[in-house]
C-alpha cells in the first residue's frame, strides 16, 4: 500500500547565522562569548536544552531625568504604604 505525502513548503527566514562555534563550559559552568557587543545578557533556558541570549544595555543613573527619578521615588513610597492597583493579568502576553 502506498502512502501519499505532501511536500512542505520551505519558509523563507530573514535570520542568518553570522557565526557559529563550539564552546566548553569551565568548572563553574561559565562560557565566553567571542566578540560580544554588550556586557550584560538576559538568558532564557528552553526545555529542549537551548539557551537564548538577549543583549541588555544598562542606562547610567545620570541619563535618567530628575523628573523621572522623582516619579520613581514617589511610586516606590506608595507601594511600600500599600497604595497599589489590583494585580494585572499579563498571561496572555507570555510565550509559555
Amino acid at each position: 500500500m502506498t502512502t501519499l505525502t505532501l511536500e512542505r513548503h520551505k519558509q523563507k527566514s530573514s535570520i542568518d547565522i553570522l557565526e557559529h562555534y563550539d564552546v566548553a563550559a569551565d568548572a563553574k559552568k561559565r562560557i565566553s562569548l567571542r566578540g560580544a557587543k554588550t556586557k550584560y545578557f538576559h538568558v532564557k533556558a528552553l526545555s529542549n536544552g537551548c539557551y537564548v541570549l538577549e543583549p541588555r544595555v544598562l542606562v547610567p543613573p545620570h541619563a535618567i531625568s530628575a523628573r523621572s527619578l522623582k516619579m520613581l521615588d514617589k511610586s516606590v513610597a506608595n507601594l511600600k504604604m500599600g497604595l497599589a492597583s489590583a494585580t494585572v493579568d499579563l498571561s496572555a502576553f507570555t510565550e509559555d
